[in-house]
């Protein structure tokens, strides 16, 4: 059998932004719930659980970017063209967010650090928001003409089933950072985040659920994929739903790490889901299937894709043991010192 290039770096793009779901979905979380806890210490803490690894937890946003033009320049083109107001309000987000980490304990004034703080949860909610909402029309799809190019606007993007894709996306990243935050804390902070643990997951279960249930009858494609993949989809559907129960169980437990675990693994599967559900094809084009991208004719030439995987089996690995050995540096409970946030 024959080595399939494109399907190889079909999983490896998905491998990517995989990992920057699970690395940078909590500290995204994280930035969601500032808001929802008082005191300046506790809101301190908060921040210095992903001081030392969120900016390194982009580097998987960026490197997954750069697979995906590298491996599938058409589908980039479509993509970021497509979407580009969405993407500019992203960047701006995050990059609001980043300022906000670095900039809050500048200064001990009260409205100076609340100005931040808002203004980190905010970028953390956008960013979350408009992640979900670019998954939400991937899984839709969108208007593309014969030569592939997207002929809607920024409206088009904003419809009810991509909206909801945002919400559960939101409420993702807010139980997975909740999780976190019980792993990096102690004491009255983790018995509140503890409580909140109790709202953030029927949250999120909720709206999986909707997505889950409806997604099929609104989407044929995705439907087309289940008729023919059904065990695959059918389990990772229901390993997702196992994991998030056991969170709960858990952290009544107090096994903080195997909860974390258990959210990491929740995320996992639904992005095998995502990708189970829409293989080979990357961009679906509505209302006409037949201008949709796949894998085939969306993918780089095989001398590129060849090329690209010799430096892909150099690079990543030096990616994984970058990022394993600042969360090993970096483990334990958070301390605030005055170097601290």
């Amino acid at each position: 059998m024959e080595f399939d290039l494109p399907t190889f770096w079909f999983l490896l793009v998905g491998v990517l932004f995989t990992g920057y779901a699970m690395l940078d979905g909590f500290d995204l979380g994280v930035g969601a719930l500032h808001l929802f806890t008082k005191t300046d210490d506790e809101r301190r803490i908060m921040l210095n659980s992903i001081g030392p690894v969120w900016d390194g937890n982009e580097v998987w946003l960026v490197t997954g970017g750069g697979a995906l033009f590298a491996a599938f320049p058409e589908v980039y083109a479509t993509v970021f063209s497509g979407f580009y107001d969405a993407f500019m309000l992203l960047l701006f987000a995050l990059i609001f967010r980043a300022v906000a980490i670095e900039f809050r304990s500048k200064q001990p004034g009260r409205f100076w650090r609340r100005a931040w703080d808002c203004g980190f949860a905010g970028g953390s909610v956008l960013s979350s928001f408009l992640i979900g909402v670019a998954m939400g029309n991937v899984v839709w799809g969108i208007p593309l003409d014969k030569s592939h190019e997207f002929t809607g606007n920024i409206l088009t993007l904003l419809h009810p089933y991509s909206l909801l894709l945002g919400l559960t996306t939101v409420a993702l990243f807010m139980m997975h950072g909740n999780i976190y935050l019980i792993l990096k804390t102690e004491g009255e902070l983790q018995a509140k985040l503890g409580r909140w643990v109790k709202i953030t997951i029927p949250i999120f279960m909720v709206l999986f659920l909707t997505v889950g249930l409806i997604t099929p009858f609104l989407c044929p494609h995705i439907k087309t994929a289940f008729n023919e993949r059904p065990i695959i989809l059918t389990l990772f559907f229901t390993l997702a739903l196992l994991l998030a129960f056991n969170i709960p169980r858990e952290v009544h437990k107090k096994r903080e790490f195997r909860a974390f675990l258990s959210s990491c693994g929740t995320m996992l599967s639904l992005m095998t889901l995502f990708a189970a559900s829409v293989y080979p094809t990357m961009v679906f084009s509505t209302p006409n299937i037949e201008n949709s991208l796949t894998i085939y004719n969306g993918s780089s030439t095989e001398k590129t894709l060849q090329f690209m995987m010799i430096v892909a089996l150099i690079g990543v690995p030096i990616v994984l043991t970058y990022t394993a050995s600042v969360y090993y540096i970096f483990r334990g409970k958070v301390v605030i010192t005055e170097e601290s946030y």
